[in-house]
């Protein structure tokens, strides 16, 4: 059976007593197996003051990962255009493409990735105003690749041009992504009660573009934990939900031990916000989470899955990674390539 492509989407996480240098390390050693399994992107995603993140600056990231990696494709999954300067951006993910031609991705987002006080103090301005200029940013990033800036040359954007994604959690990037003819990637992992209304959005307004896209493309990040069992995967997915319920009650920390997070009592609010969250994980042995993502391409029609797995244990994350790969048949999925070469 001829699956579509899987992908990797990597915050590279940082667990109870680890450090960012870890964290880091792991991510290096995780890109190097995706290779080798077949995965067709590696892509990093910015988050700022999060104390179990480290993938605060994907374009620096980026650069390690391409040294330590030779075909898999990387980027940015996604860079929060609002935080940041168009040409800041044009600059470092020209210089990414320049560096490892032909393998780099930029995605795009319009969220700040973080809080307001920490979105101030990255822009020095309104978090609020920069999300409200997205449109107006994104021409501009758009002018420093293609060199139509009248006054400024992004070197050395012109001439290394990345390939562009749209990236969202709603509506907007649907809209904007089929409006410009460009991919879209749509984040399931944590927006899954919008993911099928916003890809019909972008399937149903897509506009073909010379620039990007003839046919619309979608995928979607899917959160997934897989192990030999059932009860193994469930037992390694419960710091998930612990971290979860950390980070929507504003209390965000480093990933939990599967012993600790066993231990914890949720409260029933707590409970009733997992339930909120169970559309959007993948859980249990090869063969059942093969069954759940084959039913989910079926339901939304997406054209590449970029998976998502955070685990205490980075030797327990890489298995995930591989049971998947096996089950999913994934040197024959790599081999799928779209229609159009700009994706």
């Amino acid at each position: 059976m001829a699956r579509v492509p899987l992908s990797v989407l990597d915050l590279a996480p940082v667990v109870m007593g680890s450090t960012a240098r870890e964290a880091l390390a792991n991510s290096t050693d995780l890109v190097r197996r995706a290779e080798a399994l077949g995965y067709t992107r590696y892509w990093v995603a910015e988050h700022h003051n999060m104390p179990g993140i480290a993938s605060s600056q994907p374009a620096v990231l980026l650069a390690h990962l391409g040294n330590h990696s030779s075909t898999i494709r990387l980027g940015s999954g996604g860079v929060m255009l609002p935080n940041h300067s168009p040409l800041v951006v044009a600059e470092q993910f020209g210089m990414l493409e320049a560096l490892h031609p032909g393998r780099i991705d930029l995605g795009i987002g319009r969220a700040p990735g973080t809080d307001q006080v920490t979105a101030a103090a990255l822009r020095r301005g309104d978090p609020a105003r920069a999300a409200e200029e997205f449109p107006q940013s994104f021409r501009q990033l758009m002018a420093y690749f293609d060199g139509e800036h009248p006054q400024i040359r992004a070197v050395p954007a012109k001439g290394y041009k990345p390939q562009i994604w749209m990236l969202g959690s709603s509506d907007f990037g649907a809209q904007v992504a089929a409006l410009l003819g460009l991919p879209f990637s749509f984040a399931h992992h944590f927006a899954a009660a919008n993911t099928e209304p916003a890809l019909h959005i972008y399937k149903e307004h897509f506009t073909p573009s010379d620039e990007f896209l003839s046919e619309s493309y979608a995928s979607i990040g899917v959160s997934v934990v897989c192990a030999e069992t059932e009860e193994r995967a469930r037992y390694l997915a419960k710091p998930g939900e612990l971290s979860f319920i950390r980070l929507r009650t504003g209390k965000p920390a480093r990933f939990a031990s599967p012993e600790e997070a066993a231990e914890y009592q949720f409260s029933p609010l707590e409970r009733e916000l997992l339930r909120g969250r169970e559309s959007s994980v993948v859980i249990g042995d090869p063969v059942s989470v093969v069954a759940q993502l084959d039913d989910l391409v079926a339901r939304t029609g997406v054209q590449e899955l970029i998976v998502t797995t955070t685990l205490y244990d980075h030797d327990d994350r890489v298995r995930s990674y591989e049971l998947l790969a096996q089950e999913w048949g994934l040197s024959e999925a790599a081999g799928v390539k779209p229609q159009n070469d700009a994706v």
